[in-house]
């Protein structure tokens, strides 16, 4: 997969101590996640994909928040998914992915019929097939 060749060529960064914990976020949001989610509005994700992809996610932001120092009993600890999602404000990554199918999928059913992207997304719209009753247009 690209994106784990991605993130390890840029794993010294996303850990190091002289950057700031927003130009990790950037790094990630410019480099790392445009490899992950290419062509990703014409995937059909199963759970287990989805579950790839937020662990791929967690890692990714364990890697840039780095661990906690528990206040109790003061050692060091991961950081859970639950405080990920509240140091990182921005939708997850499948999230993110269903809007952008939810709106290629808009932009494909505006289409025209002579542009040909209905047959092959709706399907043969001839007489007897089960698609043929389905108005694209309203």
């Amino acid at each position: 997969m690209y994106a784990y060749a991605c993130y390890h060529s840029v794993q010294n960064l996303l850990s190091s101590c002289l950057l700031s914990k927003n130009l990790k976020i950037k790094i990630y949001r410019t480099i790392i996640l445009p490899v992950v989610m290419y062509g990703c509005e014409t995937w059909s994700l199963t759970l287990r994909e989805e579950r790839k992809l937020r662990v791929f996610e967690n890692r990714v932001l364990r890697r840039i928040f780095g661990p906690r120092r528990d206040e109790v009993t003061r050692e060091w600890r991961r950081v859970h998914n639950e405080e990920l999602n509240d140091f990182y404000s921005s939708p997850n990554i499948v999230r993110v992915i269903k809007s952008r199918r939810m709106r290629w999928a808009g932009h494909v059913a505006r289409m025209g019929e002579e542009r040909g992207c209905i047959v092959s997304w709706w399907g043969n719209r001839r007489e007897g097939d089960h698609w043929g009753d389905l108005d694209v247009d309203g």
